[in-house]
């Protein structure tokens, strides 16, 4: 079993910038990769990102290439999202998942509980 927690949620202002984390316990190498979905009110869970755990590579949400980033600690088994720029559409709840390496929510096994993040216009 793998647990995620994530942290660095809030509230900011459009065209600011927030990081979240996403820390890991738990079975180690119980996952390929480790993505980041959010979801807002009445939509559905959308892709934003994932690390491939061993390789690096990585994929992004059309909706946030160029202004987020993910990256990957594997000492501290952590996976952090940057986001630059914040648009009020970036409003949602964000959740980090492990599991394979994806966009497809389907792929991915383990789930956070999700942390807010609100941008104001």
């Amino acid at each position: 079993q793998v647990q995620l927690v994530e942290s660095g949620g809030g509230q900011v202002q459009a065209g600011e910038s927030l990081r979240l984390s996403c820390a890991s316990s738990g079975r180690a190498l119980g996952f390929n990769a480790v993505g980041w979905f959010r979801q807002a009110p009445g939509k559905d869970r959308e892709f934003v990102a994932v690390v491939d755990w061993r390789l690096g590579r990585t994929l992004y949400g059309d909706s946030v290439k160029g202004r987020f980033t993910i990256s990957k600690d594997v000492a501290l088994r952590t996976v952090d999202l940057q986001m630059n720029s914040l648009k009020p559409e970036d409003t949602a709840i964000y959740y980090c998942a492990a599991g394979g390496y994806s966009f497809r929510p389907s792929a991915f096994t383990f789930w956070g509980q999700g942390t807010q993040v609100t941008v104001s216009s």
